[in-house]
């Protein structure tokens, strides 16, 4: 058997992208793969037949990385493959180009291009289109520029990249850069006319959509110097052109999924009151006179379960003929939840593991999750209770590596019952003492669980225990127990410690003197708080924190309402208290060796904790390093560069390593 390296990554296949055929027989979904040489991702369309069980690969180019279908026996997907147009694409024209392929077999061929950088697209009947697409004021119609034109069009957009004008907030978005005026847009798309019309307004802040027949539904925002977290719902008939309001922005409301049930239209909303922006959304239905609340819900509304073993596009919502399904995160695990416009609720699925995406096929559900210490596969979940696995993608890895398994116990910290896990090294000698590393997640508002984690995977096999918990403001227990606004460092700090201190009690082999801590977001400013806290770790690795909460306000992209929301004030009211949960005050008090990890496009975190975080180490003579990952987002431990991702862990193995052994 061999042992986890830092370089498995390679060999991992992500799935996601479930997409069922007209008929339901047959389902495309997406494989991607590292691939160091291309320093990204490959990725191809299969396809499930449901009655055969049989799977196969359908394309070959090696960028397909979403799918939807035409008729039974034809999907779209978008690709680069004009090579002319792919240079004007880089150039700075909005082009996106989708292909026709036959499930039958044969080469897949252009369809049609759009001057538009699409993002989603969905066939209605006929030639007739509906799809989102980015919007920015401003830009040039190539389509109806000549040569020269486009030449000169080209040089102002390369000139514009030496400025940025900002008139509203956010002015950038993490993983997409700056983004004033830029919005995401729905339109209708007719083939044969090649007429393009836009939907929605170009002021408004497109979240999703559902179609239906005739009908589009749709929930957006209005963006006007502030984007604010209150949505509108509104419906929109193709035949009569006419829109209508069903929930006004002006009700307060954060509408986080919409769809057709049958003959109703529910909604999943949250008025923030109670909880603010982390409330989970309650189970709406939409009638003549206003919303029906049909479902009190204390459910995560979707798969809060943190593994760095998934990427790709992943639907939380599907429509069921009469109901809605969604993926729900009840304790440490994710599960598919059918609710009715009566709100009839019902679970399906094991009560350990992770989902994170499906689609309703007859008796049960087609699901790619995580079952055990599995990567990813496509698991037939069944309505009794049964589940198989239908694929193998991951299974070789599986079979050929000694993997450390999650030791599951409860303690009692902050008057919960809290769940924790220890990973001892795989060949571990109970005998001999090894080094520990507590293992914070982000969010706070997420979730560990028993799946597959390459990265405590990687350091169980390099010798050390690693054990990780759900500290209050975890996902998974209801909107009383994630809520920390205004406690941050507080009640989860003392949990993780008394985390700490159990795992100690319960396993001798770990070396208390020989303790590692580590966290990413917020189990970055975890990591930050708890070395200002406590000297009782004696290395850290701090990967893209939070370390002042003044900072933090003005300068991400969602500082201005989550950092307000989560302290319960600003910089202006209290900034005292903002001052007080900031890491960065008790940095003074810091003795532990600790690794700064960030990257410069990282706009959720910007890299300016980093730099702060690092600044005060050295001033204060505490032994410390700073990685910087340039180009890359928050998303550099999930779905970063290969290359970056690999250095990533090699980085904290070394900074561990040398402290700890």
């Amino acid at each position: 058997m061999k042992r986890v390296e830092v370089e498995d990554i390679l060999k991992f296949r992500f799935l996601s992208g479930l997409e069922l055929s007209p008929s339901g027989k047959r389902l495309g979904f997406v494989v991607q793969q590292a691939k160091p040489e291309k320093d990204g991702y490959t990725g191809h369309i299969y396809l499930y037949d449901l009655a055969t069980g049989s799977t196969k690969r359908l394309t070959g180019g090696g960028e397909e990385k979403s799918l939807c279908w035409l008729d039974d026996e034809t999907m779209l997907f978008a690709a680069g493959r004009d090579k002319a147009l792919a240079e004007r694409v880089k150039k700075g024209e909005p082009w996106t180009v989708y292909y026709a392929l036959r499930t039958s077999g044969g080469e897949a061929e252009e369809y049609m291009r759009l001057p538009l950088k699409v993002q989603d697209i969905t066939p209605l009947s006929g030639d007739d289109f509906v799809l989102s697409a980015d919007y920015r004021p401003g830009m040039p119609d190539f389509t109806a520029l000549s040569a020269t034109e486009r030449e000169a069009a080209y040089k102002q957009l390369e000139a514009e990249k030496g400025w940025q004008i900002i008139e509203e907030i956010p002015f950038w978005s993490n993983g997409v850069g700056y983004t004033p005026g830029r919005r995401r847009r729905l339109y209708h798309y007719n083939r044969s006319t090649d007429r393009l019309t836009p939907l929605t307004d170009a002021r408004e802040a497109l979240v999703s959509y559902r179609v239906k027949g005739e009908q589009l539904l749709f929930i957006s925002r209005l963006h006007e110097d502030k984007l604010g977290r209150a949505a509108g719902l509104y419906l929109y008939d193709f035949a009569t052109g006419i829109r209508r309001t069903l929930v006004s922005e002006q009700q307060g409301l954060n509408i986080e999924e919409a769809d057709f049930a049958g003959d109703a239209i529910l909604i999943a909303a949250s008025d923030m009151q109670t909880y603010g922006h982390s409330q989970e959304p309650h189970l709406y239905r939409c009638e003549q006179e206003g919303l029906r609340l049909i479902w009190k819900n204390q459910r995560y509304i979707g798969s809060a379960v943190a593994t760095d073993v998934k990427l790709g596009q992943y639907r939380t919502q599907r429509r069921g003929q009469d109901c809605l399904y969604f993926l729900v995160t009840e304790g440490f695990c994710s599960r598919i939840m059918r609710a009715d416009a009566e709100g009839r609720i019902d679970c399906f699925g094991a009560e350990d593991g992770a989902l994170q995406d499906f689609v309703p096929v007859p008796g049960g559900f087609i699901a790619v999750g995580q079952r055990g210490l599995r990567l990813q596969e496509l698991y037939f979940v069944g309505t009794d209770g049964q589940e198989r696995r239908l694929t193998d993608f991951n299974e070789d890895y599986y079979k050929s590596h000694r993997l450390a398994t999650p030791q599951y116990f409860t303690f009692e910290s902050g008057g919960d019952i809290l769940d924790g896990w220890v990973m001892l090294p795989p060949d571990h000698d109970p005998t001999e003492r090894c080094p520990g590393i507590l293992n914070i997640h982000g969010g706070p508002k997420a979730a560990y669980s028993s799946v597959f984690m390459h990265e405590m995977q990687v350091w169980a096999a390099a010798g050390y225990a690693v054990f990780f918990t759900n500290p209050h403001g975890s996902a998974g227990k209801g909107d009383a127990f994630a809520d920390i606004r205004g406690q941050y460092g507080k009640v989860d700090y003392q949990d993780l410690m008394n985390f700490t201190d159990r795992v100690i009690e319960r396993y001798p082999c770990i070396d208390p003197d020989r303790l590692g801590v580590t966290g990413g977001s917020y189990g970055g400013f975890m990591t930050n708080w708890i070395v200002g806290h406590t000297h009782r770790f004696k290395a850290a690795a701090t990967q893209r924190s939070i370390a002042n909460w003044i900072s933090f306000y003005g300068t991400t992209d969602i500082g201005y309402y989550f950092g307000e929301d989560q302290m319960t004030t600003n910089p202006w009211d209290k900034p005292e208290k903002l001052w007080w949960h900031s890491p960065l005050k008790y940095a003074h008090h810091i003795k532990t060796p600790t690794l700064v990890i960030h990257a410069d496009q990282d706009l959720r975190c910007w890299l300016a904790e980093g730099l702060q975080m690092f600044t005060a180490l050295k001033v204060h003579g505490v032994d410390s390093r700073l990685w910087i990952c340039h180009g890359e987002s928050h998303e550099l431990s999930r779905s970063g560069k290969p290359a970056n991702r690999i250095r990533r862990l090699t980085e904290i193995g070394g900074w561990f390593d040398k402290y700890l052994k």
